[in-house]
């Protein structure tokens, strides 16, 4: 087991999405007492997300697939999830995340954006079989500024 796992499903990696990403899931680590979540950024993996059996996209899938804990993160695209996102998640078979515990994390300029996207990633997440943590963690750009805050505030009231 990979343990816990931090998938950024932004197109550029090091965004402001993957910063709040990675700091829940330092977060959640804390809580848990476990070590530093692996990081996966799905823009990193560049055209290969599209190439059958591209090596780096097959071991971002088995990191996925391996984890028991995943905080899935994406800004608010079209009103949903980002392609890369979708496009990296759909590498994964039926149930591949069955009894896993999910987080989902979605970044938008405004709060019926970020419900909405975060209700599909949510959706999402449940169709692989995840076991997805409520509330989940909208948060509006205006807030990333304080990324380790809003991480540590949601990681603490929540009971892992």
């Amino acid at each position: 087991m990979t343990g816990l796992v931090v998938v950024s499903g932004n197109p550029r990696a090091g965004s402001r999405t993957s910063a709040l990403a990675v700091a829940v899931g330092e977060a959640i680590a804390e809580q848990l007492g476990s070590p530093q979540p692996h990081v996966i950024e799905a823009g990193s993996l560049g055209p290969g997300l599209l190439i059958p059996g591209d090596e780096a996209t097959g071991a971002a899938v088995s990191i996925i697939r391996e984890a028991n804990l995943l905080v899935v993160a994406t800004p608010t695209y079209k009103g949903s999830y980002t392609g890369v996102l979708k496009v990296l998640l759909d590498q994964l078979p039926a149930q591949a995340l069955a009894g896993k515990l999910a987080v989902p994390v979605v970044t938008a300029g405004i709060a019926p954006q970020a419900t909405a996207a975060e209700a599909l990633l949510r959706q999402l997440l449940v169709e692989l079989g995840a076991i997805v943590a409520r509330p989940g963690l909208p948060v509006l750009e205006a807030d990333l500024a304080e990324s380790t805050a809003v991480a540590q505030k949601y990681a603490a009231a929540m009971d892992w």
